[in-house]
């Protein structure tokens, strides 16, 4: 298909760039937030200044004999007995020397006052009346009684404690209103949505996604009916309630979800499935009616959950705790809001996800999720596009940097591979201090991307060295000679990783798979340990992941394809996903050993074929793995040149790609077809990592 598929639904460049100029007004008519720490602050200040910074200096206190002194000598002019605690003495004005203001401020001093605490009034009148026996009834003092209160200090006793509880309150509320951590206490029934509306820019649309032509195309007309609905109603038509993603993990499921927020110009509401779930009952369901009530303010608007299968996994009969019933209330809300008794009329449910098989048959049905579109791995061409999008921001030696070369040596990556492949070359380049990145960083980053990274640092003796020389060749024999296993490109013994060994392989890209064609490579991948078993008379454990990857292939092909004779036209395949929290297999114990004896024959079978073609070849193989001992990295034509041309090349293909194959690389699995309702592939574990 051609990239210019979706010429047809109106595009937005004018919207973005006014959407942008709206932005930034918005940010200049925004008035700053007041800051309550002001107000914490000057409250500081004045208490510190009450407690330092005295306008006036205290009385100073005495002892009896000094004021006794002072009453004999008639120097007294006044006793006032406050609260019967203390007496307050003013001294006549001639009695006193003058002092400077000690106040900071230049206020006036209480020189001539004193203070004296007296223990009993009893004996403080007595005392005074001894004091002034000598003393004229004109120059006798008689105190005075006053009863005062500290209001300030009585007021400040039973605000102060009411003060700093209100203070705490204020703050705890403060954090719990705030988004992350443990707040939000008292909103932790509300949506956790991120809101897209025309007022927030978002820098990604369909331009900006490469490849996925027929996903753009379904996505777009969602997009259109939203924008120019009166197209599809005049003819009788209705919007999809809602379109389901599904493919594997960085195929660009979110990335289309991104474009769609950036075209659509109505409210888009972007949360993850998991942000429903929560250690409280009753808050998934809450946060869903919370969502949707939110989007039925804001209709015609789109929902996208990415990761639905957090909640939208299937039902089942036995649910294993209590905890699943929480889930489950969360999926019957999400299920009664998209399609119940009421309509949602101009909201769109967008969902993502790389586990379809396990999302509940209710959730999938039409009235829901209407469309289902399937986001598979990029062909040659949709390579091609996507490393065209993502080479733009990169410096390249534009005489070496093939893109038609990267999009054939990368079969299997998905989108965010193949960015991965163009940001770890610039890296490389980088690290060489070159000006532009070249055809070999590409190549070395593919290989660091598929393999790890090159260890030649790592110690490995002669003996080891040699097992492992002979244990890659065998595989590259076996592979080479029989029909249906994919031959190898390039065999190393540089370890990378975790493994000691790797391979790269011409893989055919095969929508079914044959029985002959999965024994081929099972024989194929026993050629490591068969190799070491010819030659050395042992086998090592070097071919443990060999032995994973076979006996995975050997139980797919009789308990899942029904490949076996013995079995017979039977899978136990559960496309559901419930048998993962059964303890019961899906058959009796007899035919569990049937399938153990088919399992262990088929696997024995395929390791006798690998010994039976290395026999044969001994002696070439021994070659072999002297020249990769002599190079520790060998390709294609030293193949052909020790085994001449590969005996069934003219049977495949033209159109196949060449590409790199790791024994330690997800991407170098056996390719089984993944159709709807099959079990997925086999992923392949590393060749000599142990």
């Amino acid at each position: 298909m051609s990239d210019n598929s979706y010429d047809n639904f109106p595009k937005n460049e004018t919207e973005n760039s006014s959407t942008g100029k709206k932005k930034d007004q918005l940010n200049l008519n925004k008035k700053p937030k007041f800051n309550f720490y002001w107000i914490y602050g000057i409250l500081a200040i004045i208490f510190i200044g009450f407690q330092f910074l005295n306008f006036e200096e205290p009385a100073k206190k005495t002892t009896w004999f000094e004021l006794k002194r002072y009453i004999e000598q008639g120097k007294v002019q006044k006793i006032i007995l406050e609260n019967k605690e203390v007496a307050r003495v003013t001294l006549k004005a001639d009695s006193t020397a003058k002092k400077k203001p000690s106040s900071h401020f230049g206020s006036t001093s209480k020189a001539n006052e004193l203070e004296y605490q007296i223990g009993s009034i009893e004996s403080f009148e007595k005392n005074l009346d001894e004091a002034q026996k000598n003393l004229t009834p004109a120059q006798r003092v008689y105190p005075d009684y006053v009863t005062r209160r500290n209001w300030g200090g009585e007021i400040l006793s039973y605000i102060l404690p009411l003060l700093i509880l209100i203070g705490i309150w204020f703050f705890l509320m403060r954090m719990m209103s705030r988004g992350g951590g443990g707040g939000q206490i008292f909103n932790i029934g509300k949506s956790k949505a991120q809101l897209f509306d025309k007022d927030t820019q978002v820098n990604v649309n369909f331009s900006d996604v490469a490849g996925l032509e027929e996903a753009k195309i379904e996505i777009m007309e969602i997009v259109d009916f939203l924008k120019n609905p009166k197209k599809y109603t005049e003819l009788g038509g209705k919007i999809p309630k809602g379109a389901l993603l599904v493919g594997p993990p960085g195929t660009g499921k979110t990335l289309l979800a991104k474009a769609v927020a950036g075209e659509a110009k109505v409210p888009f509401f972007s949360l993850s499935g998991s942000d429903f779930v929560e250690m409280f009952v009753g808050v998934g369901a809450s946060r869903v009616r919370d969502l949707f009530k939110q989007a039925k303010e804001k209709a015609p608007c789109i929902i996208f959950i990415d990761e639905i299968d957090a909640i939208g996994r299937a039902r089942g009969k036995n649910p294993m705790t209590g905890s699943n019933d929480e889930r489950e209330n969360t999926l019957n809300q999400l299920l009664t809001e998209m399609d119940g008794f009421t309509t949602n009329s101009g909201v769109i449910i967008l969902a993502a996800t790389n586990r379809a098989d396990i999302l509940d048959r209710a959730l999938l049905r039409a009235g829901r999720f209407d469309r289902q579109i399937h986001v598979e791995l990029p062909d040659l061409e949709e390579r091609r596009a996507i490393f065209k999008v993502h080479l733009k921001p990169i410096k390249i030696d534009e005489t070496q940097v093939d893109v038609d070369l990267l999009s054939r040596q990368t079969p299997g990556f998905s989108g965010a591979d193949i960015a991965n492949v163009c940001n770890e070359a610039a890296l490389i380049a980088a690290r060489g201090n070159k000006s532009l990145v070249e055809k070999k960083d590409f190549l070395d980053a593919i290989d660091r991307i598929v393999g790890g990274l090159e260890k030649r640092s790592k110690i490995i003796t002669v003996g080891e060295k040699r097992v492992i020389a002979f244990h890659e060749a065998g595989h590259a024999a076996v592979s080479w000679l029989l029909r249906y296993a994919h031959p190898l490109i390039k065999v190393t013994i540089v370890p990378r990783g975790k493994a000691l060994g790797a391979a790269w392989y011409l893989p055919e890209e095969r929508q079914i798979t044959t029985f002959e064609q999965m024994f081929d490579e099972m024989a194929a991948t026993l050629g490591g340990r068969a190799s070491e078993q010819v030659n050395f008379g042992q086998i090592s454990t070097g071919a443990l992941n060999d032995l994973e990857r076979v006996t995975k292939q050997a139980y797919n092909m009789v308990v899942y394809f029904g490949l076996n004779d013995k079995i017979g036209n039977i899978s136990y395949y559960d496309s559901t996903g419930q048998m993962e929290y059964s303890f019961q297999k899906p058959y009796s114990e007899k035919t569990a050993v049937v399938i153990d004896e088919e399992i262990s024959r088929l696997v024995e079978k395929a390791y006798v074929t690998a010994v039976s073609i290395l026999t044969e070849y001994k002696n070439k193989v021994e070659q072999l793995a002297n020249v990769l001992l002599e190079k520790e990295v060998i390709f294609r034509e030293d193949l052909e040149a020790i085994f001449g041309p590969r005996p069934f090349e003219a049977e495949r293909s033209l159109s196949n790609e060449i590409a790199p194959r790791h024994l330690d690389s997800p991407k170098a699995g056996a390719e089984v077809a993944e159709e709807k309702d099959t079990p997925p592939a086999i992923k392949t574990p590393p060749s000599m990592g142990h």
